[in-house]
């Protein structure tokens, strides 16, 4: 994958994202256009609970291995998007992480928090009951890919059981990006984030995926 300098100040990565029904020819593409990969990267699979906000489309919540991660939407350069951390806990998580992080990003009225401490279980009891939030399930099986110096995937991508399929490519250097989506003929596809093509599987946005 990408080297970075030792000393070197690592700069914020932009991304390309889309979910469709099939990039069957992009990723033909891809692969032939990819330089050899790290075997740890070939192919990976995970499950996942993204928490899904009505009220937000800014911070991207999801929770793998008892652990929880937030990022939060910085800004658009060209159409790329680019996302920071924001947060990063594990369960049991206190009181006090989840007044003052966890439901502000998620942009939601306060439930009432009568212990100090939560369980995942009883956490995703509280997302169940808000109706603004919804807990999915997110299972990926990520292949791996490197194209003009971009780190890139193809995934299939079971969303509550629906299948889509998502392709991408990251970089600190816009102008790659563009030359990758360019080189693997995914010029005028919409760039969408996994918050957004989750909430459009669920119900919760009308908009449809790419080449539906």
């Amino acid at each position: 994958m990408a080297e970075l300098k030792i000393g070197e100040i690592s700069k914020p990565r932009f991304e390309f994202r889309s979910f469709g029904q099939c990039f069957c020819e992009a990723h033909k593409r891809m692969a032939r256009l990819s330089v050899p990969v790290p075997e740890k990267v070939w192919e990976r699979s995970s499950d996942e609970i993204y928490i899904i906000s009505a009220k937000n489309d800014i911070n991207n919540t999801k929770i793998r291995d008892g652990k929880m991660d937030i990022k939060t939407f910085v800004q658009s350069v060209d159409g790329l998007e680019q996302w920071n951390p924001l947060m990063k806990g594990e369960f049991p998580i206190s009181r006090e992480v989840l007044e003052k992080e966890v439901f502000p990003a998620f942009m939601v009225e306060m439930p009432e928090l009568k212990k100090d401490t939560y369980t995942y279980e009883e956490f995703i009891a509280m997302v169940k009951a808000c109706p603004d939030l919804a807990a999915v399930r997110v299972h990926k099986q990520r292949f791996g890919y490197m194209v003009n110096n971009t780190i890139c995937e193809v995934g299939n991508v079971l969303i509550n059981g629906a299948k889509v399929v998502t392709i991408n490519s990251e970089s600190t250097e816009i102008e790659d990006i563009k030359k990758t989506i360019a080189d693997c003929g995914l010029e005028g596809v919409e760039n969408i984030n996994y918050l957004q093509a989750i909430k459009r599987v669920i119900g919760m946005s009308d908009k449809p995926l790419a080449n539906e």
